[in-house]
């Protein structure tokens, strides 16, 4: 089966795959209007298409590795309930069948909706703290007392408090300043608040580090440990939907076509580069910068249930509740989809 690859808005919320023959480029260049009737028989993906880490959707897409239709929209795993996500241009148009999101989203969201399974690790993100020289920042020691930019409830505040303890720096010990998508303080303002003085340093995911670190020059100082903390962008459904017969096997396939596009992305990544750039409106120099700080796995990782475990202790005392053990934690993960995947 070939297929086409249509964009269904000029904006980028939606983007749609099922066909036979137009590339990505002219998928995100905005070619169809919003009304378009979608292919009821297509497997809907959301993703945030501004991140590095969607590369292997994008190559299996452009690589019609799928081995069914495709409709890929902005979004993310609220939308497996019909419901806008955590960012404000994680919106949700109509139900997904399967989702991207960090594992922290997994943790906040999976408590009002038990039946969230992990299904893939689509990549790892390895962050990083990039801060001004000329704030008297040169070791992670001289953090403290600093004005660090960064999004609360996301694995990047998660990260930064797991750097800081490296250091023996508490969070009261720094100034969290917070930068939100679609707020007076999005994160394309990191950059010149960086410059302008107004924080000492910041972290976030890619590529808006790579930005920030390009701003700075000379200036720039960054720290990254990926030992102590990997961020886990996984592929998510619903226990329903993996039990539906007609959809499981579309979703097997699809993890069977990301293992593909991970490992040509090991081998090769230059192919997937104009890709992301396109979706996450790039240019090419920034997403080949950013790249070595993430990873495409193409499997379902080892040490996930381990994540989970340590991170939910963080998740609840954000929340104001009590962790959820190590059982209850194991039920969000499905490896069946995997197995069946590898299998065929």
């Amino acid at each position: 089966m070939q297929d086409k690859i249509q964009c269904a808005l000029p904006s980028r919320r939606q983007v749609m795959a099922g066909g036979a023959a137009l590339g990505l480029g002219a998928m995100l260049s905005g070619c169809a209007s919003p009304s378009q009737s979608v292919d009821p028989a297509a497997l809907r993906v959301y993703g945030n298409l501004d991140t590095l880490e969607f590369a292997p959707v994008l190559l299996a897409a452009e690589r019609r590795d799928a081995g069914n239709k495709l409709v890929i929209v902005q979004g993310g795993i609220l939308s497996l309930y019909g419901k806008d996500g955590d960012l404000p241009n994680l919106k949700a148009e109509g139900r997904s069948h399967v989702a991207t999101n960090s594992e922290t989203q997994g943790l906040r969201y999976s408590l009002a909706n038990p039946d969230l399974r992990i299904i893939f690790t689509v990549a790892e993100g390895v962050y990083r703290i990039v801060g001004r020289r000329s704030a008297g920042i040169h070791t992670l020691a001289d953090l403290r007392g600093k004005r660090i930019g960064t999004m609360p409830r996301t694995s990047s505040a998660y990260y930064l408090m797991r750097m800081l303890a490296t250091a023996g720096v508490g969070e009261k010990d720094v100034t969290i300043v917070p930068f939100v998508s679609g707020t007076s303080k999005p994160l394309a303002a990191m950059r010149q608040a960086l410059l302008a003085g107004e924080i000492d340093a910041v972290t976030i995911w890619e590529p808006e580090m790579q930005r920030c670190k390009d701003a700075l020059g000379k200036d720039a100082v960054e720290f990254f440990d990926a030992a102590s903390y990997r961020e886990q962008f996984s592929l998510y459904s619903t226990q329903a939907n993996l039990a539906d017969r007609a959809l499981r096997p579309k979703i097997v396939a699809f993890v069977k076509s990301l293992i593909v596009a991970s490992e040509r992305l090991r081998r090769d990544p230059r192919e997937a580069w104009p890709l992301v750039a396109r979706a996450a409106r790039l240019d090419a120099l920034t997403v080949e910068r950013s790249w070595p700080h993430h990873t495409y796995p193409g499997t379902l990782l080892g040490n996930l249930l381990d994540v989970l475990v340590e991170e939910e202790v963080w998740v609840a005392r954000e929340t104001g509740r009590a962790p959820r053990g190590r059982s209850q934690l194991a039920t969000l993960i499905d490896t069946s989809v995997l197995d069946e995947a590898l299998r065929s």
